[in-house]
């Protein structure tokens, strides 16, 4: 079905607006709504692209290196050079499958991963509710929302209950705006449509009913996509990837270009020194880098799925290895997240049957947010409401922090409807003038309210969550609200809820200090709880503040003061990003774990989003990550592994940096005096292909304990500082390999190629097992694949001047003794590579 055609939709009858979408108050039929699915297409801004083996394999042809390459190839043919023309594509080719087989895998791997957390929604199809993905919702769908949802089209509102809905991502608006049903005025521009709701958008309170009119692209949020979709902002990783590709592309734009002119300077065949030049580019460049972080990221992601971790956005691995601040609440997190009721006592303290009843009818009549308190009233006891009707619902917001039903128990008669609040203690009192006292009333004084507060604040400190509940008559009529009958109500009594903490959550807790990761707490309750529960599970209480002193304080004093405290208490959800970006500011790598519609804020703004499976949509949207378990202990395994992950990126990185950088350094040095080019382009290109084979084996490789004891993040300076070292000592065996081929030797042209190719290429593959850990590289054991890798390739090294096509890529047999002097100058570069890496280490701070 395609977008509705009246201009003006929101200002039609619900019967006309219904004809236009033929559509029906209890929904579509199954059958209808796969038709239209098919005509209008799936509900999503831009259909997600594929990967396909096609498209994944012409993508390695994209590089400007190997576009390069290809044009050099061309120009060689033009030239008459077929054969070296030939070998250039050839390895061209095959780098290009190399590459192809490992990103597909992994970008396979992916798309299974992304069909574990797709968003869905409640929609009534053949008059019966059903959870159905949101992108296969239709024009005509009648969709249920409820506090939390998050909005999956554009729709028209039939009904609606003190129904609330944040649209600040189109209108900028601060505040939760109220949606009703009815018709609006035709010229009423878009924040005034108050019966509508729109894709993007997300239900803070209430429920509704909307009728939906318009999907994916044809919507509000959709028709203004491409200029509210904003590049997501740069990771630590992705900054810091950045700067190694900027560091790498001065050095080889030098080295290439002053290259290429000295030896045009001293009459070298220009095709060749173009070739060279070319190729030299490409030794240098670290061209297997994007496919390394694909395989790494899609591994780091199928072994976190494993430890029950589902990521939604896979630059965040690295990230969360890099965190070392956590911002979580209490509940579900340090405690076991399974509320009990403890008691419904009266005014003073004692066990009320009546306190019971009161918070039994408004928690099994509430309809709106679903909440562990209710659950665990309901569990509690269970009172009969057969005969009872409920007359309204003024739902919970998280500005009163009440929830109001109003009940008529026996309907019919002259006995009044009432009104029964339940909500936090002081925003309970609030509204209260009276107090019940057995079947007495009395005036709420400031003697009652002493007593309230003494006994709130002693069962507080034993770590009770305490609840008030209210009550008072009402008369019948057609709408209640809060505005107008949430006053004069008589203080009825208490709810006392416990959560106890989390089994082995002090033991997680002390892991966590281990891996350099801080908790603070983040909570909308009291600050006496809140202290009760961190001092239960042993985590030190260094500080504690509530949200009336971080009103009072500007945000260069917060920044200060919270990375000082340890408890944020009695926070709303702006508060929440406050504190998350006050920590960020101050230089740290923030996570922050939440589950509720209050929580969306500060998941965006952290560093690291973390939810869990049972969370609200709007949360699980937010969040980079989703845990299958509300369980401290699964995210403990995704922080390891987002480690082990990142240190096996910077693998790559390191031996990249270390061999290339000395051999390209070399080669570029010796083509100076050499009467013949040091290497032909085919030869570096073989030996760059050759090399690429082991480093696939690096994802999978074996991560040293110490690379996992502390976050780490990208040290520009440091892998500089590492480059220039380890290359100067690559080139200095270089060097000695060019006078043991030119002075020992006397080699001739071939001869010196072959020499140095078979030295180069060695001391590329060993670096690798060296420089992979920062322990003698005797005591760290590789992974299989990156050690059997490197044997096999280390012994086609060897073999491969003594094959027949060797020739071909200008290659010739060396003498036995010239392999084994190439051989023992390889197992000496180890020895010089190993005491460097301990000198460096000792020295230098990442």
């Amino acid at each position: 079905m395609s977008k509705l055609t009246d201009a003006s939709y929101w200002n039609l009858e619900t019967q006309d607006l219904l004809d236009q979408v033929d559509g029906r108050l209890d929904g579509l039929s199954a059958a209808e709504a796969g038709k239209r699915l098919k005509q209008a297409g799936p509900n999503v801004l831009k259909p997600h692209r594929r990967y396909t083996a096609f498209r994944s394999f012409a993508a390695q042809f994209t590089s400007p290196l190997v576009l390069i390459l290809i044009f050099a190839a061309a120009v060689s043919v033009v030239a008459g050079e077929w054969t070296d023309a030939l070998i250039v594509i050839i390895i061209v080719i095959a780098s290009a499958l190399l590459s192809f087989v490992q990103e597909y895998r992994a970008n396979q791997a992916v798309e299974k991963l992304r069909a574990q957390i797709t968003t869905k929604a409640v929609v009534l199809r053949d008059g019966k509710p059903q959870t159905i993905p949101a992108a296969d919702i239709v024009p005509g769908d009648v969709v249920l929302l409820s506090a939390g949802s998050l909005i999956p089209a554009d729709g028209i509102v039939l009904e609606a209950r003190d129904f609330f809905v944040n649209q600040a991502v189109l209108t900028g608006e601060t505040f939760p705006v109220e949606k009703k049903a009815g018709k609006v005025e035709e010229d009423a521009e878009l924040p005034k449509r108050v019966n509508m709701v729109f894709m993007g958008t997300n239900v803070r309170s209430g429920t509704a009913r909307i009728l939906i009119v318009n999907t994916g692209a044809d919507t509000e949020f959709g028709e203004i996509a491409e200029r509210l979709t904003l590049r997501p902002p740069e990771t630590e990783f992705e900054h810091g990837i950045r700067k190694f590709g900027s560091l790498l592309t001065r050095i080889m734009s030098f080295l290439v270009l002053a290259v290429l002119a000295i030896n045009i300077l001293l009459d070298r065949p220009a095709i060749d020194s173009l070739l060279f030049a070319i190729a030299l580019a490409v030794g240098i460049a670290p061209e297997l880098l994007p496919a390394i972080i694909s395989i790494n990221l899609s591994k780091g992601a199928q072994d976190m799925t494993k430890a029950g971790v589902i990521v939604r956005r896979l630059n965040a691995i690295e990230n969360l290895g890099s965190m070392d601040m956590l911002c979580t609440d209490k509940t579900g997190t340090l405690t076991e997240g399974v509320v009990r009721l403890d008691g419904a006592l009266d005014l003073e303290g004692s066990p009320s049957e009546n306190v019971m009843r009161l918070a039994y009818l408004n928690a099994a009549f509430q309809t709106g947010i679903a909440n562990p308190l209710d659950e665990a009233i309901l569990t509690h006891t269970h009172t009969d409401t057969t005969g009872m009707d409920k007359l309204e619902e003024i739902p919970y917001d998280f500005h009163r922090k009440r929830l109001s039903v109003v009940v008529d128990s026996d309907p019919g008669t002259e006995i009044k409807p009432m009104l029964i609040t339940k909500g936090a203690l002081d925003n309970v009192l609030a509204v209260c003038t009276s107090v019940q006292t057995g079947e007495a009333v009395a005036p709420l004084d400031g003697e009652h309210r002493a007593e309230i507060s003494k006994r709130f604040e002693g069962w507080s400190a034993q770590g009770y969550r305490v609840l008030g509940i209210a009550v008072k008559d009402v008369i019948r009529k057609t709408e209640y609200t809060a505005d107008t009958d949430e006053l004069d109500m008589a203080f009825a009594g208490f709810l006392l809820f416990f959560d106890p903490p989390k089994p082995g959550v002090i033991n997680t807790l002390e892991s966590l200090k281990q891996l350099g990761v801080q908790i603070k707490i983040i909570t909308g309750d009291n600050r006496m709880v809140a202290r009760h529960v961190a001092e239960t599970v042993g985590l030190p209480v260094d500080g504690i503040i509530t949200a009336g002193q971080i009103k009072d304080l500007n945000d260069e004093a917060l920044w200060h003061i919270a990375e000082r405290t340890t408890i944020f208490a009695e926070v709303d959800p702006n508060q929440k990003e406050r504190i998350i970006l006050a920590l960020r500011k101050m230089g740290h790598v923030v996570g922050y774990m939440g589950d509720g519609i209050n929580d969306a804020p500060a998941l965006h703004s952290a560093d690291v989003g973390i939810s869990v499976d049972s969370a609200v949509d709007v949360a699980k949207e937010a969040a980079d990550f989703v845990l299958l378990q509300h369980d401290l202990d699964v995210l403990l395994a995704g922080i390891k592994e987002g480690r082990r992950t990142f240190a096996n990126t910077l693998k790559y990185v390191f031996t990249t940096t270390s061999a290339n950088f000395g051999n390209m350094l070399s080669m570029a040095g010796a083509s100076l005096f050499l009467p013949f080019l040091p290497l032909l382009a085919k030869q570096i290109l073989l030996n760059n292909f050759l090399s690429d084979f082991p480093a696939m084996g690096i994802p999978s490789d074996n991560v040293d304990d110490e690379l996992v004891e502390k976050p780490h993040r990208w040290n520009i300076r440091f892998i500089r500082n590492f480059m220039i070292i380890f290359g100067l000592v690559s080139s200095v065996f270089d060097y000695a390999t060019f006078g043991l081929l030119l002075l020992v030797v006397h080699s001739t042209q071939p001869q010196f190629q072959t020499g140095w190719f078979v030295e180069s290429l060695l001391t590329e593959l060993v670096i690798a097992l060296v420089v992979r850990t920062r322990r003698p590289f005797y005591k760290s054991r590789p992974g299989k694949a990156l050690l059997l890798l490197t044997i096999a390739v280390s012994l086609a090294t060897l073999a491969i001047p003594y094959f027949p096509f060797s020739r071909f890529l200008g290659f010739t047999p060396l003498p036995a003794w010239v392999m084994a002097a190439l051989i023992a100058l390889t197992g000496l570069y180890v020895v010089a590579a190993e005491i460097a890496k301990k000198f460096y280490y000792a020295r230098a701070k990442w």
